[in-house]
């Protein structure tokens, strides 16, 4: 029965790359929720123009809202700012992860391999046995034969 000798090595390597996935996957749904909140913030954005775009109409200017809109829009567009160094941040992470991933996975095939050509090897080595065992086996039925036959050609 062939048993690969790293075994428990074998499968901490694919707990590791499980978890790197798991890691990933994580930050790759951060980098959704920043994708979404750009999104409704630019929504945001464009409905504040409008808005302000309504109020600044000729004969009824109200100057207070108008002010308060162009004040939301800056905050708006700080905040628009902060989303964007957080993707980037982000994005910076999840290739790092992407990279992690990748030499965890590496790694998890290189004892896969190294397994599957010790089970090759331990394979041929017991075929070489049964055929070594099955060849003394037919040398010995032969030197049997070939013994009774001396023996009653001798009678």
């Amino acid at each position: 029965m062939f048993t690969f000798r790293l075994k428990t090595v074998l499968r901490l390597r694919i707990a590791q790359r499980d978890e790197r996935r798991g890691e990933l996957a994580k930050a790759m749904r951060a980098a959704d929720i920043l994708r979404e909140q750009r999104d409704h913030l630019n929504q945001e954005m464009t409905d504040n123009l409008e808005l302000a775009r309504q109020l600044a109409e000729p004969g009824q200017a109200h100057i207070d809202r108008i002010v308060q809109a162009h004040r939301y829009g800056a905050i708006l567009k700080g905040t628009l700012a902060q989303l964007v160094s957080q993707e980037t941040q982000i994005a910076a992470e999840i290739e790092r992860r992407r990279l992690a991933l990748t030499e965890a996975d590496r790694q998890v095939r290189v004892l896969e391999k190294l397994s599957e050509r010790q089970r090759e090897q331990y394979e041929r080595d017991e075929q070489r046995q049964e055929m070594k065992q099955l060849d003394e086996a037919a040398g010995l039925s032969y030197l049997r034969r070939r013994n009774l036959q001396h023996q009653e050609a001798g009678r």
